[in-house]
């Protein structure tokens, strides 16, 4: 990191939230603190937002709606190409304010911004891309016109993991479609969300077609807002817990939603699989974002025949990482977001040693200040530990033995979640039978990451509601009227 990536990284945190045609303070004046977690030293102070806050930038939504749909769909798609090429004009700038709030190694956040902008570059060019049909109707007695609408004014709702990269994929898409928006960031990492509108502002989105709300009373904002009939959509990315409280809240004036929601993800090592590729995949899966990421692998299962061996290898692999905050160069795994985030995880390990389970290895020592844990695996781990059940959202890696294919997918299947599933197989009919009978919205198979702007993310059961990404991904913010024409 270079003394001009830090300084330009803070220069494109606007002085204030959007919110319709301005920058600025909270209603009652009140600021947050954004804190990294590396050092635990405050960066910087941004407005706090208030329930009169919440309520201004839907008049301004509610007041933008109507002209921003009507703008042509090649003007839109300009305006989210222009996006892309100023994110990635502050590539470096923006990786650094993503480490800085949030903690991920650089070579992480770098990658991060690219992912992010992507999204850009994809809805622009969906936004020319929507369509609808016109037909003769069966009795021949009227034509039927098919006419795809935006749904109106959004709400995002998006956590700290990924916090450039979850408001690009909701705001990309409901840009690309014509709807007006509101992004209510994570209030341990509104940095990024504020320098992403500031980008949007700068290439020409109107006023009140993005407006950001940080704030550390979301209950009350975001319930406020779910109360007004003008909202229309609901997207949300967070726990299952949060997302069944903010479907209730939906429910009462039946709100488009969508939702990413929590995730318990098996990884699967056949007993034919490359086991060099299934530890470079484990790697991936365990460790980007430091485990901090629903699609992050959370339950290992390796067939008896591999274990030993894949346990041996993929051990060694997590106990030779370097523990650091993520500015400094050849770190590896930074800090988790924030003391309850290590507490939770010592919990998890505290139930599973309790219950019999051990380490493989020694975890390293990890710096005294910041909110650092060691990455680590652990064999013996029961069934019925609470980090075989709970997403662990940390470095720590649960390894279980199975001796079939049946028994893998059955234990694999057996959570109420399913976002994602990973299984590495050199067998192609094998990956097939995995692919199929996996209850999971994605796979990963002989890959340990899944994401790409291009496809549709998202889970089934209790991980989720709906799709982001790909062309699935526009379609999530258009209503169909369909009108019968003599």
């Amino acid at each position: 990191m270079s003394d001009g990536a830090w300084q330009r990284a803070f220069e494109l945190v606007p002085d204030g939230m959007r919110v319709g045609d301005t920058w600025r303070e909270a209603a009652n004046g009140s600021t947050l603190a954004v804190e990294d977690p590396a050092t635990l030293e405050e960066l910087a102070r941004v407005p706090d937002a208030t329930v009169d806050d919440g309520l201004a930038a839907l008049d301004a939504c509610a007041a933008a709606q109507v002209a921003w749909a009507a703008k042509a769909p090649r003007e839109r798609s300009q305006l989210l190409r222009a996006a892309h090429e100023a994110i990635l004009a502050d590539h470096e700038a923006l990786a650094t304010l993503m480490t800085a709030e949030m903690g991920k190694p650089l070579a992480q956040s770098r990658g991060e911004v690219s992912y992010a902008a992507d999204f850009f570059l994809w809805f622009s060019e969906e936004a020319v891309r929507v369509e609808g049909r016109w037909s003769v109707a069966p009795s021949g007695t009227h034509h039927a016109l098919v006419v795809p609408q935006p749904v109106g004014p959004c709400l995002f709702v998006t956590p700290w993991n990924f916090p450039l990269a979850m408001g690009a994929r909701k705001l990309a898409p409901a840009l690309a479609a014509g709807c007006t928006t509101i992004l209510k960031p994570a209030p341990q990492t509104p940095l990024s969300s504020l320098a992403l509108a500031g980008i949007l502002d700068r290439v020409g989105v109107p006023s009140g077609v993005v407006n950001v709300l940080p704030t550390t009373d979301a209950a009350s904002v975001v319930g406020a807002l779910l109360e007004d009939t003008r909202l229309r959509k609901l997207s949300f990315t967070g726990s299952t817990a949060v997302g069944k409280i903010l479907l209730r809240g939906a429910a009462e004036n039946v709100l488009r939603t969508s939702m990413e929601l929590g995730g318990n993800a098996p990884f699967i090592v056949c007993e034919d699989a490359d086991i060099d590729a299934a530890v470079d995949g484990a790697e991936l899966a365990k460790l980007r974002n430091m485990g901090e990421a629903c699609t992050a692998a959370n339950r290992f299962y390796v067939h008896e025949a591999v274990a030993d061996r894949f346990v041996d290898a993929f051990s060694e692999r997590l106990a030779s990482k370097t523990v650091g905050p993520g500015l400094e160069p050849g770190t590896d795994v930074g800090p988790l977001i924030d003391g309850d985030a290590v507490s939770k995880v010592d919990r998890l390990l505290d139930d599973a040693f309790a219950r019999g389970a051990s380490r493989v290895r020694p975890p390293r020592d990890v710096p005294e200040v910041g909110h650092f844990v060691a990455p680590q695996v652990l064999v013996d781990v029961p069934d019925d530990a609470a980090m075989s059940c709970e997403e662990i959202f940390g470095p720590v890696a649960a390894i279980h033995r199975f001796s079939d294919d049946d028994e893998a997918i059955a234990a694999a299947n057996d959570t109420v979640h399913g976002l994602v599933a990973y299984v590495y197989s050199r067998d192609r009919a094998r990956g097939r039978r995995y692919v199929m009978e996996l209850e999971c919205g994605m796979v990963g198979l002989n890959k340990g990451v899944v994401s790409d702007p291009a496809a549709p993310f998202g889970g089934v059961k209790q991980s989720g509601i709906g799709r982001e990404g790909s062309h699935e991904g526009i379609e999530e913010f258009l209503e169909l009227k369909y009108v019968a024409e003599a």
